[in-house]
């Protein structure tokens, strides 16, 4: 496969949701939003999430309301193959998923050998953070919301050691989002 990648969308005070689960209206999401998620999956072959963010995902995507409102992100989020890591999971029943219990990074590095395109992780902090201790982690697009909550859960807890990053480039929105692209290496 390509490179493994991590997208999540953070607040300019570094949460990636409010103080409650999937409290998230204040992602910026518009019609160039929508541009880009369609093309960055066009680059992904499967798509990775911890428990949490697959049992959110999976309520979404496949709903009407879904495909109304964002029919292509839902038509590529539904058919795409999916990956959930999970130890507590009984069943991953939405589409093309694919639930692994055990050895996440063993899994993770299995597939990038297999050759293709990327593989993203979406959202999925608790996984993207272990995942990142253990340098598996190619690339970081982080897209910096225009909002600060003052309080809500960290995209970066749990990590332990610093982790230096160096810029790959950005790209603004005309909504205020900033979307940062970083690879692991840069100096601490």
């Amino acid at each position: 496969m390509g490179k493994i990648y991590l997208f999540n969308l953070i607040t300019l005070d570094g949460f990636f949701e409010g103080p409650h689960k999937w409290e998230v209206g204040w992602h910026n999401v518009d019609d160039e939003f929508r541009e880009f998620a369609v093309e960055q999956l066009n680059s992904t072959d499967i798509l990775v999430f911890g428990r949490i963010t697959y049992e959110g995902m999976a309520s979404f995507w496949t709903t009407p309301e879904a495909a109304k409102n964002d029919p292509i992100v839902a038509h590529q989020m539904n058919s795409l193959p999916k990956i959930v890591f999970s130890r507590t999971l009984k069943e991953a029943s939405w589409n093309n998923t694919t639930l692994i219990r055990e050895n996440a990074a063993d899994e993770m590095m299995k597939l990038k050998a297999q050759g293709g395109k990327d593989i993203g992780i979406l959202g999925s902090a608790n996984l993207a953070a272990s995942l990142m201790q253990q340098n598996i982690v190619d690339e970081f697009r982080i897209m910096v919301n225009p909002v600060i909550l003052g309080k809500g859960n960290p995209l970066f807890e749990g990590i332990r050691e610093k982790i230096g990053l160096k810029l790959l480039r950005t790209r603004s929105f005309k909504s205020g989002n900033v979307l940062l692209h970083y690879a692991p290496g840069g100096s601490v």
